[in-house]
């Protein structure tokens, strides 16, 4: 058994993980309120400050649609957990007792899914009509309830004033980690994982620590305005305008040519159609401005908002197999076309599973390598809305896009000239991008990351 903030993670402070349920759940001003009261919540007892956050942060949200803990929080929970902390949780029997002060949704997804955490003990939030109302339960776990239990019962814990102390005196072995200690720990490397962090929703790219938020909020006026400019610059100026004018604001970008002297010129028959990953709704654009030529970007799922006001013409597939055929055909007749095949975008290092369609309708296929960090927002959701993916994406203070343009596809890797299926040209390609991003590949697709995040298939 163990104490989930004493034990295992580095941060003392859980400030952050509700102001990310304020935030994700509740919205910005939400959020704000949050925020202000933080000064109380520091000078109060622990108790009583965990009583002002889970009310601001819970009252009158959904219980039934809360995803927050399953979708959020586990990014930033792994990424905050202590190495030593993990080494020493991880080392003690099959059979793991998560114990925590925060409410038991908040923390349950993180512990069961990806530590293996069999029981999770915490706070219950009174439910009324469907709504979280903002208060705990009073009851606390027993001590009897740990009797059934067959094996001694070991425990790790801290000397700080948890909530749940009381329980681990039932444990016959009791560890204690101090505060010294865990200034020293190293967090946990992402290869120790017990299970890949792959999809993760939300808009905030930081964790939300008081000092951080309070940027934050200063910088979202003037992140509206340079959301609102560089869209102006971005859909109004030519490339050779607009590129250094952009760079100058923060978006930056690099591209890396296979062989400079044929970039934009691989082929004269025909135009070329450029296979990427999918990391923002900005890669086409990106890839664009790079090569410096207009292309049409074919998208599997576009908020309309952001097709009308998108800077390159867009082609949307029907996912109709023979229809959708068609038309990148002729759309490849009157000039370049950039696709995505995963169908949506991944945060983590990891490729989606690529939709073969592409591969049997060209020979003349170039991949490119795509990778997208961003510096306060992510530009993506699941869940919320889509149309707001470019203000945020726009609002970040600075974005970096890197894209790597591979060597055309052999014709001995192709479905008319190789006599290739498609699928192996497809899963050839997106082994290529994988290996030049040093990205994994994986077999999961739009759907599986909707049904994770959102609860439905992801239809637009």
């Amino acid at each position: 058994m163990f104490h989930t903030e004493g034990a295992l993670l580095k941060s003392t402070s859980v400030f952050p993980y509700f102001f990310l349920v304020a935030f994700e759940a509740g919205g910005v001003l939400r959020a704000f309120i949050l925020f202000l009261l933080y000064p109380i919540i520091v000078l109060v007892s622990k108790e009583w400050g965990m009583k002002i956050m889970v009310f601001v942060s819970f009252v009158g949200l959904k219980a039934e649609s809360f995803r927050i803990g399953r979708t959020v929080l586990p990014k930033f929970f792994l990424e905050d957990i202590g190495d030593e902390g993990f080494d020493m949780v991880m080392k003690f029997g099959a059979r793991k007792i998560g114990v925590t002060d925060m409410p038991r949704v908040m923390v349950e997804c993180f512990l069961k899914d990806y530590l293996k955490v069999e029981t999770v003990i915490g706070r219950e939030l009174k439910v009324f009509c469907g709504h979280f109302v903002g208060l705990m339960e009073e009851t606390k776990p027993s001590k009897p309830s740990f009797q059934k239990l067959d094996s001694p019962v070991i425990g790790i814990s801290s000397f700080s004033n948890s909530l749940n102390q009381q329980l681990f005196s039932c444990c016959e072995v009791l560890y204690m980690v101090n505060e010294a200690d865990k200034k020293n720990w190293k967090v946990l490397p992402r290869e120790k994982y017990p299970r890949p962090l792959i999809f993760h929703d939300g808009r905030l790219a930081f964790k939300p620590t008081p000092i951080a938020t309070v940027f934050m909020f200063m910088w979202i006026p003037f992140g509206i305005f340079l959301f609102i400019f560089r869209a102006i610059v971005g859909f109004l100026l030519p490339y050779k305008f607009s590129t250094p004018i952009l760079y100058f604001t923060g978006l930056r970008g690099t591209l890396i040519p296979s062989s400079p002297d044929r970039v934009g010129n691989e082929t004269k028959h025909g135009g070329v159609l450029y296979v990427c990953n999918h990391r923002t709704l900005l890669d086409p654009i990106y890839l664009s401005m790079g090569l410096q030529k207009p292309l049409t970007a074919v998208t599997y799922s576009l908020s309309p908002v952001t097709e009308l006001f998108a800077p390159i013409k867009t082609v949307r597939l029907t996912r109709n197999r023979e229809k959708d055929s068609e038309m990148i055909e002729k759309q490849l007749k009157q000039g370049d076309l950039v696709i995505c095949p995963e169908g949506t975008t991944c945060r983590e290092p990891y490729l989606l599973r690529f939709s073969p369609l592409f591969a049997e309708i060209t020979d003349e296929i170039v991949p490119v390598a795509i990778d997208f960090q961003v510096s306060m927002f992510y530009g993506t959701t699941a869940s919320g809305f889509k149309f707001l993916d470019p203000v945020f994406l726009l609002m970040n203070p600075t974005t970096h896009c890197s894209a790597i343009i591979l060597e055309k596809l052999p014709k001995s890797w192709t479905c008319q000239g190789g006599g290739k299926s498609k699928i192996e040209v497809a899963n050839y390609v997106q082994t290529q991008i994988a290996k030049a991003l040093n990205f994994e590949c994986t077999s999961l697709t739009r759907r599986d990351k909707y049904m994770i995040l959102a609860g439905n298939e992801g239809v637009v």
